[in-house]
């Protein structure tokens, strides 16, 4: 015969002992918000000794639902510092109405980013960047008077896929005359280990904005009215798409600066607070709120009679032409 089995009791055997729990250690609250990757984080803020407290630099690029952030960031003891910032709902001040996180408009935040440094630290003369958008990797060359201002790309806990808006922030940042080491392994026009400029320029003017434009129209002309419906409001037809972006990128060197809006200034703060009403104010309301009532119960009752009378009305009149048509038919039988 076997071994008798143990009957299993009330209470289930402990997976995870004391020791276990003695020993766990919870991770920082921004990991756990899935705001901060701090394994990456350590290695971009930390700096050699040897530099002797010497700044290192972020290019941060964030994107959400509705805006594309990008900031150049210095780390201190007490937290971090931003040098400047670009967002891309500032990109109808040059030009760009509609579409606030596609690539083109990520590629316009990144060097809006990148000349708003330069000129904030005296830089935008010395380092103009590539006015020319070709979509060939660059990297800017060191001036004999000052060194280019150089940080690092901080994509968070974003995914590093090929073709991310992410990176066409960061060529954006490189045209306009940031030094960010990288190579074109994750940019768009990318395949199979080969890096095609000429995809990632139809990219970056949004000529494949304009090509689906063009598609849509033809084939499915709700769904682009569906889709495009912005670019349609702002009269944004598939052929001005590419100017568009190519006058935007002007206007950002021209006029990088940030303006900063006035305030309103108020002769006496309003008090946006819901004012309490008195008793006798409360009673009045009541009152009239009654007599409303009362006032529309007899435009009711009045519509009601005259619906009534003009029926009335109606039917005596059918009466006197049935009539009306019997006597005449006896009167013509009398003849006959």
């Amino acid at each position: 015969m076997g071994k008798k089995r143990k009957k299993k009791g009330a209470f289930p055997k402990l997976q995870k002992k004391k020791s276990y729990f003695m020993r766990y250690q919870t991770k920082f609250r921004r990991r756990r918000e899935c705001k901060t990757d701090y394994y990456a984080r350590r290695r971009l803020v930390t700096q050699d000794t040897s530099k002797y407290g010497a700044l290192k630099y972020r290019f941060v690029v964030r994107i959400t639902n509705h805006d594309i952030v990008t900031q150049v960031i210095y780390s201190k003891i007490e937290g971090d510092h931003v040098l400047a910032a670009a967002y891309s709902h500032e990109l109808p001040k040059y030009g760009v109405k509609v579409g606030f996180t596609n690539y083109p408009a990520a590629y316009c935040t990144g060097l809006l980013c990148a000349r708003r440094v330069l000129k904030k630290l005296g830089m935008d003369k010395m380092y103009e960047g590539t006015s020319e958008v070709d979509g060939k990797h660059f990297l800017v060359e060191e001036n004999e008077d000052r060194r280019p201002f150089k940080c690092l790309l901080d994509i968070g806990l974003a995914r590093s896929t090929t073709g991310a808006k992410i990176f066409a922030a960061l060529k954006g940042a490189c045209d306009g005359g940031l030094y960010i080491p990288h190579n074109t392994k994750r940019f768009q026009g990318t395949k199979n280990g080969k890096y095609n400029p000429k995809v990632h320029r139809q990219y970056i003017l949004g000529e494949k904005i304009a090509g689906y434009m063009k598609f849509l129209q033809k084939k499915d002309n709700t769904k682009y009215q569906k889709q495009f419906s912005k670019y349609i409001e702002n009269n944004i037809e598939p052929d001005q798409v590419k100017d568009m972006y190519l006058k935007a990128h002007k206007l950002i060197r021209e006029n990088p600066v940030f303006e900063k809006k006035t305030k309103k200034v108020y002769e006496k703060q309003p008090d946006f607070r819901v004012k309490r009403l008195t008793l006798e104010e409360r009673k009045e309301r009541v009152r009239q709120k009654i007599i409303a009532a009362f006032q529309r119960m007899e435009k009711l009752e009045e519509e009601r009679k005259n619906k009534e009378e003009e029926e009335e009305e109606e039917e005596d009149e059918e009466s006197y032409e049935e009539g009306s048509s019997e006597y005449t038919d006896s009167e013509e039988d009398s003849e006959n």
